[in-house]
């Protein structure tokens, strides 16, 4: 008597990691999403480095994702939940774009992993690495489903120019689950210097209907103004003809990108640093340093983390100019000599069906002629050329 063979499913496979206790301390911080966050980057780029890359990318590789699930024994809730799992999106693609943008993977691990992440601003969606190098930013799944969308064509678009973009430098998405709610983060480069930092913040969209900045806004230490008060306060930023055009022919073909992905409501994220300013805030800042030294107090390391703390030779406005492809010094005829911080932020919103019925009721309610902020992709990068054309010079 034969016997038909039985035809198995094969299960999916999710790899677990067996606990064992860690040798080398890393930071965790109090936020456990955080926490998962930083160990799991720590684990995947370590498992990256043992990977050979291919010298060009397959299509597979724009959909591949690796996935871990961790059972933690040692549970503890000081460093990490009992169980959780970690994502990373396209491990190879941004492994290579971080190549691109000159950023090493040992460096970036230890700017994301070993230290504490601070939050940056109110909202609680963004934080920043200890050296201020990168922005963690937490998005929904609409922006990783865009992200997918616009990925292959933005890793072709920073190889063939170089990386020199005013766009986002993204360099890694992830997926944390943890007690079965799922968070997303994404990793860029910081637009701003920790040595010179802004002073004045602005988002512009080349709109004028509701683009001022509330009370509440304006109350914080670093408030972010926007197109009107923009308008209001200085009128031009003064860079001279030759930076000029060179800024305005990488605008030009970053907007056309984003036209070209239907990508809209995007912003210029203009940062302004006062040298002048920062060389005094930085003096006072080293008496400060020198009374406590003398006092005999010091901040202490209460994590038990091996952290280097020590600083590093201070860069000069110049070069972090030459170094950061966000940063430009203004004109040597300026009364004040700023760092001007300029990138296009916010660009994972296409115009489709949500944005479209936003654009008809902002238009009933404002009228057809008002600058408003919801207009189809190519409206919007048509005119946030010519407000951007209008405030530079």
């Amino acid at each position: 008597m034969s016997s038909k063979p039985v035809n198995k499913k094969k299960s999916k496979s999710v790899k677990k990691i067996k606990p064992v206790k860690q040798k080398l301390k890393l930071f965790r911080s109090e936020n456990k999403l955080l926490s998962v966050f930083m160990w799991g980057l720590n684990y995947s780029i370590e498992q990256l480095s043992h990977v050979e890359m291919p010298v060009m990318l397959l299509p597979g590789d724009f959909k591949a994702y690796s996935k871990t699930k961790v059972e933690n024994y040692y549970f503890n809730e000081e460093t990490l939940p009992g169980h959780f799992k970690y994502k990373e999106y396209c491990p190879k693609v941004f492994k290579k774009l971080r190549e691109c943008f000159d950023i090493d993977d040992e460096q970036f691990k230890q700017s994301i992993a070993f230290s504490p992440l601070m939050q940056y601003g109110d909202s609680g969606k963004f934080f920043v690495s200890r050296d201020k190098q990168y922005v963690v930013k937490t998005i929904d799944s609409y922006d990783v489903e865009t992200m997918h969308l616009i990925l292959q064509g933005y890793h072709q678009y920073i190889i063939e120019n170089k990386g020199v973009t005013l766009l986002p430098q993204y360099l890694g998405m992830y997926r944390i689950t943890i007690n079965h709610k799922e968070n997303y983060l994404i990793v860029m480069r910081s637009v701003f210097s920790a040595m010179y930092p802004p002073h004045k913040k602005y988002d512009l969209k080349g709109s004028s209907v509701g683009r001022v900045a509330r009370n509440e806004e304006k109350a914080k230490e670093l408030p972010t103004f926007k197109d009107n008060d923009f308008t209001k306060d200085q009128s031009k930023l003064y860079i001279g003809d030759d930076r000029n055009a060179k800024i305005m022919e990488i605008l030009t073909r970053d907007t056309e990108f984003l036209v070209k992905f239907r990508i809209m409501d995007y912003s210029l994220l203009l940062g302004i640093h006062d040298i002048e300013r920062g060389l005094k805030e930085r003096n006072h800042e080293d008496e400060e340093d020198c009374l406590d030294e003398a006092d005999g107090s010091s901040d202490e390391n209460t994590n038990g983390d091996d952290v280097d703390d020590s600083p590093a030779a201070s860069p000069s406005p110049a070069e972090v100019c030459d170094n950061n492809v966000y940063a430009i010094s203004c004109s040597t005829t300026c009364t004040n000599q700023e760092i001007y911080y300029l990138a296009i932020v916010d660009v994972l919103t296409q115009y489709g069906a949500r944005k479209k019925a936003a654009h008809m009721a902002k238009t009933a309610k404002h009228g057809a002629g008002a600058e408003i902020t919801t207009v189809n992709h190519k409206q919007y990068a048509e005119r946030f050329m010519a407000f951007i054309g209008r405030i530079l010079e």
